[in-house]
């Protein structure tokens, strides 16, 4: 299995049970999380890797994928077909053989080869007409690519390094898929072949679940023409501590009864690592959200931001002194209801 073996990032079997890959999630995350490890770039970049890893092994599909084909298996059924089209291309012309492109024009009065290449070409939405025998340069395809990412990430923009394999313009032929007026022998008339390559992408703050980044150019090759454009498409994997609400970020604060009842100072965390002072009035009710403003998610390509959501979750003392237990006591005596 190429790339990273997530079943040995959450230290678990291949075999392991749904529920025992989310215990092991919820452990490493608590262990590993910023906040737990602030200025820890390694606790960091192993906290990215926990959350990539559940994000595939928690989806029962996804993991069906990954086992199958490794950590690049969002490319590999798509890599599957671009070889097996590319070989039917290069296989043999005209006999018409059951999965052949050229099967649907065994009936027909094709006259010779160019003929037949310049049929199939406009079946595969290859350009249509031709000049002198040269299909007119086509624009290539656009790709999609997943990008996972934490919240951290989405939160601060960040880059990737992506392992493609992607139709690239056949140098032999110049995308043209026409060698002297024959056919060309590397790529078999396709204008592409496929190859591996290595790309840098930015992605900026502010992204969110489904956002689409675009980088132009870097799709499929055309055939004599310009390249696509590649889109990632972003996932986010889920927090343990904050929730995403549109662009702004919900956390609950735990607060102790006293300072639910009498007013304090508390403070709120942040996807920054740093902490919020929050002055909770006396009479705080619990589930009481207060609002701060401009401390949430970037909005996408804009300098604003949105709110931070601090819900109070009001913590009950637990193993009362015998002169704690007194007072309550009191305090039931004078307020029975």
């Amino acid at each position: 299995m190429a790339g990273k073996d997530y079943y040995s990032l959450l230290g678990i079997p291949k075999n392991a049970p749904d529920k025992d890959v989310k215990a092991a999630y919820r452990r490493l995350a608590r262990k590993y999380h910023p906040d737990v490890n602030p200025g820890d770039k390694s606790a960091e970049a192993r906290f990215k890797e926990i959350n990539e890893a559940f994000e595939v092994l928690s989806d029962e599909q996804k993991r069906r994928k990954y086992d199958q084909y490794g950590s690049d298996f969002e490319n590999a059924e798509a890599f599957a077909r671009a070889r097996q089209q590319s070989q039917q291309q290069s296989g043999s012309y005209g006999r018409g053989a059951r999965g052949s492109p050229f099967t649907t024009y065994e009936a027909q009065d094709m006259g010779d080869l160019n003929d037949v290449f310049e049929n199939l070409f406009r079946g595969m939405g290859g350009g249509g007409a031709r000049t002198g025998g040269r299909r007119a340069p086509r624009r290539g395809q656009d790709i999609e690519h997943q990008i996972e990412m934490s919240l951290e990430e989405a939160y601060n923009g960040t880059k990737r390094v992506l392992e493609l394999q992607s139709q690239q313009s056949c140098q032999a032929c110049q995308g043209t898929g026409r060698v002297k007026n024959s056919v060309c022998q590397q790529c078999g008339g396709a204008g592409a072949v496929l190859k591996p390559r290595r790309l840098e992408v930015k992605i900026p703050p502010g992204v969110k679940e489904g956002s689409k980044v675009r980088v132009a150019g870097e799709g499929e090759a055309g055939a004599g023409g310009t390249g696509g454009d590649l889109y990632l498409v972003i996932k986010v994997a889920p927090h343990p501590l904050f929730k995403r609400e549109g662009d702004d970020l919900a956390v609950e604060v735990p607060v102790s009864l006293t300072a639910a009842v009498l007013g304090d100072e508390v403070q709120v965390p942040t996807l920054k690592g740093s902490k919020l002072a929050l002055k909770i009035p006396p009479e705080t009710q619990n589930g009481k959200v207060f609002k701060l403003a401009g401390q949430g998610m970037p909005r996408l390509n804009d300098t604003k931001r949105g709110d931070m959501l601090a819900k109070v979750s009001v913590v009950l003392p637990t193993n009362l002194s015998a002169k704690e237990r007194s007072l309550f006591e009191q305090l039931r005596s004078m307020r029975p209801n």
